[in-house]
């Protein structure tokens, strides 16, 4: 049985362990992922920190296995829009760097594992699960109410969606002021593994639970 407690204590320790700048956008194709971000959204590349992720994660990566890991996560997208600040990043493992590989059947295991990492950084209310499938692929997300930690007065809505791709994990997550931002979101459209451009989150994807 795989370890996903270790692969999603990677995923977010190499979310705040990312380098001076994020990596191209154009990191994801060798993944088979097309995406960018949703129009009027701004693409940067700084060392802020990604949703969920510390400056000094609660676990540190210990092994050889776990700082290998962490070592090959990507962060090939990361932008910002509005005010108040909303924020779409994009995580990928690459199973060639990371030396394991998961099938669709460890996706929830995987997808509900990053998400209890966010939890560092927000309290989160009332989560909510679904499942559902762009093409023949299979995606696990949740949706929550949260606010970061020590600002309890001021609610935004957290959104995770996961898939696994032949090559790698991929995890986009938002972190959304307001509805029109969470719309942007979900309907940004995205290709994987040369099928049609869908949208990431489609309308009925809380219908279906992991």
């Amino acid at each position: 049985m795989r370890n996903f407690v270790l692969v999603s204590m990677v995923l977010l320790a190499g979310l705040a362990a990312r380098a001076q700048s994020a990596p191209p956008i154009g990191t994801m194709s060798k993944m088979g992922v097309s995406y960018g971000p949703p129009a009027g959204w701004m693409p940067i590349e700084t060392q802020r920190s990604a949703p969920g992720a510390s400056a000094e994660p609660t676990q540190k990566p210990g092994t050889q296995e776990e700082k290998k890991g962490t070592a090959c996560i990507e962060t090939p997208l990361t932008a910002i829009h509005g005010n108040p600040l909303s924020e779409i990043v994009v995580v990928t493992l690459p199973f060639d760097c990371y030396g394991q590989t998961m099938t669709g059947q460890d996706l929830a295991g995987f997808g509900s594992g990053a998400a209890e990492g966010l939890k560092q950084e927000f309290d989160v209310l009332e989560p909510v699960y679904g499942a559902y499938a762009l093409g023949s692929h299979r995606f696990w997300i949740e949706r929550a109410r949260a606010s970061a930690k020590g600002e309890s007065k001021t609610q935004e809505t957290l959104e995770i969606a996961c898939s696994v791709l032949k090559k790698g994990a991929v995890c986009w997550m938002a972190v959304a002021a307001d509805e029109a931002s969470l719309r942007d979101f979900e309907s940004s459209p995205v290709s994987l593994e040369g099928e049609a451009p869908a949208a990431l989150v489609p309308a009925d994807a809380f219908e279906k639970t992991p």
